[in-house]
């Protein structure tokens, strides 16, 4: 049979008070007289600890709290006024509505969730789409302990949120082994006004790699300051390959919008001069093992990861499936962009851009 709980009572608390210190007694001894389990007994006297230094404290500010010997400085004892003051408080925090019980924001929510959104993506997008709603609220730590609470372990809405472990980097590289690419501008040279990411045109470039014995990857280029991603599949990590996938990408952006580009110190950006040459461009390079001065980039590979985890092979890929998956993230608000999305702000900063000037797009073609 099921056993039935009950909370104390006002009277009990002041049993235990009497019992405890006037008597002295026990646990095991006070349980038994109030016809109670031992270990209620025990943590109701760990809830109902009293300091006599907390009376009028603010009167004797001089006086160190809480020591072993005086009248004024003694033990801690229980107190059945203080310990009942703290159940009532208890009680009534815990009949407080759950956030997710209002039935629009759950199926928002849940919506939101399979789309891979994250949970402050989620709490930042609600401001923005429902502002004279109170109730389309939720708090992203909010949102996070109703995921993982009992009930909704069945729905396992965990498989919903990105990778729970991030690795920090190094704040500083480890020294270069030698240089392996033609022309190299370092980071350092780079105009320091790109570090705010208040000029748009700025790019961040990587690779994601396939898993063997595919060599097919996937070329990546992100604005800085949109963080609008761009991106095409490769036949291989080649510096040739990769510099035609770069100009296809670029080719199409006007000149105003795509002013320079940083890159990692990987071999297949060696041919960056044809694409420098091709479209006016710059090309500036992170420190080695530097991988947080691309941090952009870096982040949106993650979240190309999550639709291709590693080991996932991109050769049953077609280009529109990767497209979907571009469009997808740039149609995802972030909180960096005050949850606006990433396509949003940039066309919004192309056509403040091209406003301003009337240059032709560049279209010269790379050779072999």
């Amino acid at each position: 049979m099921r056993k039935v709980y009950s909370h104390l009572s006002a009277e009990e608390r002041v049993r235990i008070d009497e019992l405890r210190n006037r008597e002295g007694l026990g646990v095991c001894q006070i349980a038994l007289r109030i016809g109670r389990d031992k270990s209620t007994v025990s943590r109701e006297l760990r809830r109902g600890l009293w300091f006599a230094s907390n009376e009028n404290d603010s009167y004797r500010p001089y006086r160190p709290k809480r020591l072993k010997t005086g009248a004024w400085t003694a033990r801690p004892f229980y107190s059945a006024m203080t310990a009942q003051r703290r159940a009532e408080t208890r009680a009534r925090r815990s009949r407080k509505p759950l956030r997710m019980s209002y039935s629009p924001l759950l199926a928002w929510v849940m919506d939101a969730l399979r789309k891979g959104w994250t949970p402050e993506r989620i709490e930042g997008r609600l401001r923005v789409q429902f502002p004279a709603d109170a109730r389309m609220r939720i708090s992203h730590e909010c949102l996070y302990q109703w995921i993982y609470a009992k009930p909704q372990k069945t729905l396992d809405l965990r498989q919903y949120l990105p990778r729970g472990k991030r690795h920090r980097t190094r704040a500083k590289g480890r020294r270069s082994k030698g240089p392996r690419i033609p022309m190299r501008v370092p980071i350092a040279q780079r105009p320091k006004r790109v570090d705010s990411r208040h000029e748009f045109g700025h790019f961040e470039s990587d690779t994601v790699i396939g898993t063997a014995p595919s060599k097919r990857c996937i070329d990546t280029q992100v604005e800085r300051k949109s963080r609008r991603l761009f991106a095409r599949f490769i036949p291989d990590k080649s510096a040739l390959a990769t510099a035609r996938a770069e100009y296809d990408i670029y080719r199409r952006i006007p000149a105003p919008a795509r002013i320079d580009r940083t890159w990692d110190n990987g071999t297949e950006s060696s041919c960056h001069l044809l694409v420098d040459e091709a479209l006016g461009m710059l090309t500036y390079y992170a420190d080695p093992y530097s991988s947080y001065q691309r941090g952009t980039n870096e982040n949106r590979n993650g979240r190309i990861r999550r639709y291709l985890p590693k080991r996932t092979s991109f050769d049953d890929l077609s280009d529109e499936d990767l497209q979907a998956i571009v469009q997808e993230i740039n149609d995802t608000p972030m909180k960096v962009l005050n949850w606006e999305t990433p396509n949003e702000v940039w066309y919004r900063e192309l056509d403040r851009v091209m406003s301003k000037t009337s240059h032709p797009k560049t279209s010269v073609a790379l050779t072999n």
